[in-house]
């Protein structure tokens, strides 16, 4: 049975009239009626008592009408939530972001976003960049914003926003040795602070290290690059922060920076997105701003 004749059937019922239904479609009564005569020959019985006092349903037909009306209401309610998320009036939207990539990058975008579409839900999931991209391919998040180096196999897909500088910083016990640029090997027998293992941070300082024929052994460990700082504004030790976050804390003389020879390579943020999963209308209008510079 097509379900457009469910559908007549469903105004037949409820305006107990074939014309207004017919009016309420924007069809014809004849047409209507033949519909609802064609229903009752297929389900083998009668639907409906007509009479000059207008229409009335059977029995059958109150008890197909009560299924064919939550049916109708279900359908109604999934066009109005599809036409919310359409229009962006409700959703929700998950983003795996490393603390580094918050704080250079996507913070501003996230505050363009909410007040352009204040009825989307923000989940933000803060991670490493190695958890993300697990989150990212188990369906945890929508996408994730990283920091790099960071390679990616398919479906997974990575798309470079802006590259950063990160640079060596000491308490303010450390004045005498930021008045020159120092060689790495120089520093080996100060105090390091450092990401824990297993993130791409600590991969990358331990490459710098490496390419410089030095081991890098840090001797605090810390959860995020905003302990590093604390740590490092109390004297206990020597750590890597980007310039950006770092800058403030400069010019305020809680820390200080320590000119370094060995040049260091310039690391990235990056989107990381599964081409293999369908994006949302939310979810690509988040991933709109995140690409555009300006914002």
């Amino acid at each position: 049975m097509p379900f457009d004749y469910y559908r007549i059937f469903y105004y037949v019922a409820k305006y107990k009239s074939f014309s207004r239904a017919a009016k309420a479609l924007n069809n014809n009564q004849p047409n209507i009626t033949r519909c609802m005569n064609i229903m009752e020959n297929e389900l083998g019985c009668k639907l409906f008592i007509r009479s000059h006092r207008g229409i009335q349903l059977t029995p059958e037909g109150e008890q197909l009408m009560e299924h064919v009306a939550i049916a109708i209401k279900h359908i109604a309610s999934g066009n109005e939530e599809l036409n919310e998320k359409k229009n962006l009036k409700s959703g929700t939207v998950s983003i795996g972001v490393s603390e580094t990539a918050l704080h250079l990058w996507l913070l501003p975008k996230l505050e363009k976003f909410h007040k352009t579409y204040p009825h989307i839900k923000l989940k933000i999931s803060n991670h490493s960049t190695y958890q993300a991209m697990e989150a990212l391919q188990k369906g945890l998040v929508n996408f994730a914003v990283i920091t790099g180096p960071v390679s990616c196999n398919k479906p997974l897909q990575k798309q470079v926003l802006c590259s950063f500088h990160e640079i060596l910083i000491g308490g303010p016990s450390f004045q005498e040795i930021a008045s020159s640029p120092k060689r790495l090997r120089d520093l080996q027998d100060f105090p390091f602070i450092s990401l824990m293992n297993h993130t791409a941070t600590r991969n990358f300082y331990e490459k710098y290290f490496y390419d410089n024929h030095l081991i890098f052994s840090p001797d605090m460990e810390a959860a995020t690059t905003n302990q590093v700082l604390s740590l490092v504004q109390h004297d206990l030790g020597l750590g890597f922060c980007p310039e950006e976050m770092a800058k403030d804390s400069i010019l305020r003389n809680e820390i200080i920076k320590i000119p370094v020879e060995e040049p260091m390579d310039q690391r990235e943020i990056c989107l990381i997105t599964d081409t293999s999963k369908p994006v949302s209308v939310a979810d690509q209008k988040m991933i709109e701003i995140i690409m555009n510079k300006e914002v």
